[in-house]
Parts: C-alpha cells; sequence; structure tokens
C-alpha cells in the first residue's frame, strides 16, 4: 500500500504520497485518491497484456493548486517535505522505480548517485518561477 503523509496542522489533509517499486503488483493499485488532481496508478504487466484504445473526455476541472509526482528511473535522491506551516515533517530516500506524489507539502530533493534520472510531473499551465513558487525560508 501506498505510505500517506498528512499534516500535523489540518490531520485530515494529505501532503503526499509515496509508492515503493517492490509494491507494485499484477493488481491495480491507485496511489492517488480519485479526488487528488493527479492520478496514478500501478501495475505489473505481462507480456501480450493489451488495453482498449481510447481517449478522453473534455470535462472542466476547477484547481488553484499545483500538484507534482517524482518518478525514479535510476539513481537516489533524498527528499524532504514540510507541512503547510513550513515545519519539516518527512524525509526519506527514493530510488529506482519509486514514486512521490506532492499534493499540499512544500519540497526539496538532494541527489545521492551521480546520473540520477527522475520524471518530474506537474498539472500546468506554468506560468514560471515567480508565479508559481514560494520558498520556504531558513531551509
Amino acid at each position: 500500500m501506498p505510505e500517506i503523509i498528512y499534516s500535523k496542522v489540518k490531520e485530515d489533509t494529505p501532503l503526499l504520497v509515496i509508492n515503493r517499486r517492490w509494491e507494485i503488483s499484477e493488481d491495480r493499485t491507485d496511489v492517488c485518491s480519485e479526488d487528488q488532481l493527479l492520478q496514478i496508478s500501478t501495475k505489473k504487466l505481462s507480456k501480450g497484456t493489451t488495453f482498449k484504445p481510447h481517449k478522453h473526455n473534455i470535462l472542466k476541472r476547477d484547481t488553484n493548486t499545483t500538484h507534482e509526482a517524482w518518478i525514479i528511473l535510476k539513481g537516489a535522491i533524498k527528499a524532504k517535505f514540510w507541512d503547510i506551516d513550513d515545519t519539516l515533517i518527512h524525509e526519506t530516500v527514493l530510488r529506482f522505480g519509486d514514486c512521490a506524489v506532492v499534493y499540499n507539502a512544500g519540497h526539496g530533493f538532494e541527489v545521492l548517485q551521480d546520473g540520477t534520472i527522475l520524471y518530474e510531473v506537474k498539472n500546468g499551465p506554468y506560468f514560471g518561477q515567480l508565479k508559481d513558487k514560494t520558498f520556504i525560508e531558513g531551509v
């Protein structure tokens, strides 16, 4: 099961979810709950598996926040996450195949191995760093 980290300030608010590579099984696992902006699922697939071709319908989705996911393809990072009041709430090492989905947490990371490769996925549009980010003071 994915690990969900909740805010200590607003206890019903999920800050992030972490899914480890070894947790991926033949059964579909929804890493994110249905109400989250990013929807990530996992499933170990066998040769010959097919999915019926499809496209997605146009639906109005209102949001005023950015959610982000990191998927580690190679190497390792030390990830740190801050609660909504800017206090450090969680630290972990993410390695090959791990995924962190950030909903409401402040976040940053340090690369631990040369040649580390990751995907960073966010909802858009992106309006540039000045509009998009507030840096956490004292870190």
